[in-house]
């Protein structure tokens, strides 16, 4: 199964959207609040090659976007085996 991570902040409701779905999944993930961890943010900033917005998520090395994204990725089927592989 894929490692996940999820870039999250305090009182987001895409976040929180986001982190369910993974949840509902069982998806293995791992959340780091980059909300107010300046590092934490800085980290979040270079992988996602600028993405600013909460969430980012990744799977894997591979950025995906931010919650539509991945809702996306749901709609489509492509996220299963995204994450199972």
């Amino acid at each position: 199964m894929a490692k996940v991570t999820i870039y999250t902040r305090p009182m987001c409701g895409y976040c929180n959207r986001a982190v369910s779905l993974l949840r509902k999944k069982k998806a293995d993930f791992e959340e780091i609040d980059a909300g107010f961890d300046a590092g934490k943010r800085a980290e979040m900033l270079q992988r996602s090659n600028g993405g600013r917005t909460f969430p980012q998520i990744f799977i894997g090395d591979e950025h995906i976007g931010g919650s539509d994204d991945m809702m996306r990725l749901e709609r489509s089927g492509q996220l299963d085996a995204m994450i199972s592989a």
